[in-house]
Order: C-alpha cells, then sequence, then structure tokens
C-alpha cells in the first residue's frame, strides 16, 4: 500500500524511493506551512460561508490548524518526505487530528492553486521586511551623509579624479538608488498580492465558492482573472528576483568602493573591526570581508533570476511539476537580501570617515581643472577656448607635480590674461563644492536640504 493515500488510487505500484527523493519538496517548501494555514483557514471559512461545509467541520478545521501551527513554531512537526510537499504534510496532520472534517478541507481546491497562493502570501510579507530595512539602510546613509556634508573628497569617472565632490553627496547617490529599489518593491508587492485561490487544477471548480471572501480574508488586493494563468504564473516571482538583482548590484557597487576607500592606497575610510577579519598568515591585515562578500552574493541573486527566466520559458500552461524549482531560487534570494541589508544597515553605521585623506587625494588629479574653465567663461571666453588654455595649465602643472592652485598668478595668466586673483578662490576643493549651490548638485547646503528632504520620506515610509 502507498503511504500518500491522497492520490494513490491510480496507481498499482508505490512510487520508489529514488523518485521520492527526486520529486519530493517537503525538505525546503514545509518553510511556507504558517501561509499554507492561513490560506487553508480563509479557504475553509468561505466553503462554510458558502454552505460547503458543515459549522462543526469548520471549527474542528480551526482547531486543529491552531494546534499544527503551535507544533510548527515549537519544532514538533512531524515531517514526511512520503506525503511530498509541505500542504499533504499539512492537511494529514490534520485529518489525523480531527478526522473526517480534515479530508473536507481541499474541497474545491487544488495544490496547484494552493501552493501559488501560499508563495504570494510569504512574499508578500518578506517584500513589506525587505522595504522596511532598506529605509533603515537609507536612514544609516543619511546620518553619515548629513554629519559629513563639509567633507571633499574627488568624484571620480575612468577611476580617474574628475571634481571635488561632498562626501555626503555621494553617500546620498546611494539613497537614491535604494529609494528605487524600494518603489521597485512596493510596485511589485502589488502583482504579488493578487489571488489565484479558486482557480482549482487550472479550470476552476464546480462548487459555489465565493473568491471575493477568500481575497478579503487573505487581504488580497486582486483576484486571478484567468484560472490557467493563475495556477501557472510565476511572473510575480520574477519580477521580484529582478528587483533584487538590481538591489544587490547598488549594494555590490557600494560595496566595491568601501574596499577602495578602505585601502591604504586610498584610506578615505575605515570599517569597524566587528564587520573585518584577519589573516592566518599575515598579523597586519584586516580585510573588508562583509562588503567583499555583498559583491559576491550579488552574483548569487542574479543566477537565481536567470534560473527562474529559463525555469518558465518554454512551460505551456498550464500548471507543470517544473514549478517546484521556483522556490529554492526564491527562497534563497529573500534569505539573501534580508542578511545583507540587516547587516549593511549596521556596517554603514560604524564607518570611520577620514577627511584630510580624502582632500590630500582631491589635490592630486587636477580636480578643479572644470572650475577654472567655467572661470574663465564667466570672464568672457569661449568655453572650447577655455578648455584648451586649461589643459595647458594643467599639462604645465602636472609637469611640476604640483596642483593648479599652486601655480603663481602670473604663471596662470601666461595661460589667460583673463585671471585675477580670484582665480584662488575657485581653485579650492571648498570653493568647487560651494559653487555647485543647485538642485542636485554636490554643495553641502544641497547635501544637508537632500538629508531633510529624505528623512521626511523614510518618517513617512514608515509610517
Amino acid at each position: 500500500m502507498m503511504t500518500n493515500k491522497t492520490w494513490s488510487g491510480r496507481f498499482r505500484e508505490p512510487v520508489s524511493e529514488l523518485v521520492k527523493q527526486y520529486t519530493g519538496s517537503v525538505d525546503f517548501d514545509k518553510r511556507l506551512a504558517p501561509w499554507d494555514i492561513q490560506g487553508s483557514l480563509a479557504h475553509a471559512q468561505m466553503l462554510a460561508e458558502a454552505g460547503v461545509l458543515r459549522a462543526q467541520d469548520l471549527a474542528d478545521i480551526q482547531r486543529g490548524m491552531a494546534e499544527i501551527l503551535a507544533e510548527i513554531e515549537d519544532g514538533k512537526m512531524p515531517w514526511s518526505l512520503d506525503l511530498e510537499d509541505v500542504h499533504m504534510n499539512v492537511e494529514r496532520r490534520l485529518t489525523d487530528k480531527i478526522g473526517d472534517a480534515g479530508k473536507r478541507l481541499h474541497t474545491g481546491r487544488s495544490r496547484n492553486d494552493q501552493v501559488a497562493t501560499d508563495i504570494r502570501l510569504w512574499l508578500r510579507d518578506e517584500i513589506s521586511q525587505i522595504n522596511q530595512l532598506i529605509g533603515d539602510l537609507q536612514s544609516a546613509l543619511v546620518d553619515l551623509a548629513e554629519t559629513h556634508a563639509d567633507v571633499v573628497m574627488p568624484g571620480f569617472t575612468h577611476m580617474q579624479v574628475a571634481q571635488p565632490v561632498s562626501f555626503g553627496h555621494h553617500m546620498l547617490a546611494y539613497v537614491e538608488m535604494f529609494g528605487r529599489d524600494f518603489e521597485r518593491m512596493a510596485d511589485c508587492r502589488k502583482r504579488v498580492n493578487r489571488m489565484p485561490l479558486g482557480a482549482a487544477a487550472l479550470a476552476g471548480t464546480t462548487y459555489p465558492i465565493q473568491r471575493e471572501t477568500t481575497a478579503r480574508l487573505l487581504q488580497f488586493e486582486a483576484i486571478c482573472q484567468n484560472s490557467l494563468d493563475a495556477v501557472s504564473d510565476r511572473d510575480f516571482a520574477i519580477e521580484f528576483t529582478a528587483a533584487a538583482s538590481l538591489l544587490m548590484i547598488h549594494l555590490s557597487r557600494l560595496s566595491e568602493e568601501l574596499i577602495l576607500w578602505m585601502s591604504p592606497r586610498f584610506a578615505f575610510i575605515d570599517i569597524a573591526d566587528r564587520f573585518c577579519t584577519g589573516s592566518s598568515i599575515m598579523p597586519q591585515k584586516k580585510n573588508p570581508d562583509v562588503p567583499e562578500l555583498v559583491r559576491g552574493k550579488s552574483g548569487r541573486v542574479i543566477g537565481h533570476l536567470m534560473g527562474l527566466i529559463t525555469l518558465m520559458k518554454s512551460q505551456p500552461l498550464a500548471y507543470n511539476k517544473d514549478n517546484q524549482e521556483d522556490k529554492e531560487p526564491l527562497f534563497d534570494t529573500v534569505d539573501t537580501l534580508i542578511d545583507t541589508l540587516r547587516i549593511y544597515a549596521d556596517m554603514m553605521r560604524g564607518i570611520t570617515v577620514k577627511p584630510d585623506n580624502m582632500r590630500a587625494a582631491v589635490l592630486q588629479g587636477f580636480a578643479t581643472a572644470t572650475d577654472l574653465a567655467d572661470y574663465l567663461v564667466k570672464k568672457g571666453l569661449p568655453f572650447r577656448d577655455s578648455h584648451e588654455a586649461v589643459a595647458l595649465a594643467v599639462r604645465h602643472a602636472d609637469s611640476l607635480n604640483v596642483d593648479l592652485s599652486d601655480l603663481p598668478l602670473s604663471v596662470l595668466q601666461s595661460f589667460s590674461a583673463l585671471i585675477n586673483e580670484d582665480v584662488y578662490e575657485v581653485l579650492t576643493p571648498e570653493g568647487s563644492l560651494n559653487a555647485r549651490n543647485h538642485l542636485g548638485g554636490t554643495a553641502p547646503a544641497q547635501v544637508r536640504a537632500q538629508a531633510a528632504r529624505w528623512r521626511k520620506i523614510l518618517s513617512a515610509d514608515a509610517e
């Protein structure tokens, strides 16, 4: 006799042990159990209200599910591979506890619409947590930006010194990126929060179900309108993993900068010891392992996105066993994202900034050359002529191994007679920052204004 009697009547021989191991999913999908129970309770209540389930059966189901949920929370739930997945395990445990009422729970539904519902219930909760963690990371970056609004550092293009920027402005660039990530997650959640339950196996059900009732009980914003699409759709999982990949890319970019900045060749920052490790052979080492690992884990999440896209690319309607493969990459993406965001916010609050080293680096790459060109344009020189004059001045300063601000006035005037003594105000890094005092600019006043703006946004998002 087969152990799994939920479908065994059709078969003359039991499933082989190898097939059980290969096709079973309970080892990983049992984490969906609380959401499976949540969906089942709503389904049972709807069946009772529709007159399909007796009131006593509903009461027994509610009592039995409460006991099962307690067992799961206490780690006492007996999981069986013979029962394949989380759904059959919960149903069998319920039947063991309450008898025939447990067998009536599955009326009007299929594991196809059940699992699609469970994943959506679980993922919408995880997205809400992820967005809370994004907000916490943004808050840490805003604090860092506001504290160091006046700290000047080199801004880079092509990894070459380009123009002076405020360190606070640099941090706020990532706040903007994570803000878009927050918006993508919130928008994705709207499409996650659509109810497939009631689609049954693929064609709907002959029972007089009220899907609107179930959706209201489960707080779904909408109902999947086509039964075939409802059970086979995994767009929401792909969309979430795409949003997660972008978020990890942003975290990876910041990680790369932290790694570079911590190197003695830059020495712009220091990361707190609790986020670093040493070497087993080199006693002087302090390795930025957390940002390095975040940089690596971005590839892991991007890989899951590629896996999910490939999983769905050639599936005919409706549900196929292939879709069992959606859960592990989705689970791992969520786990990776939550762990990374949580540790990153804490790490950013432990960053020590080294302003003197940053300012010294600004003076190494002629970062105020554009300011000198703008100065000449404001004096009436056409920009292309100004560009050429400053390029010659830079070449001369480079040959002397000095900054533009170190050149005597008479030397600067040899490149343009329009240059006067006020040029040295333009050639300071601080002057360069303050000159860009417009919306989106790097001036410290703008950094503080943007920090205040973000505090209001983050406060509203947290409500």
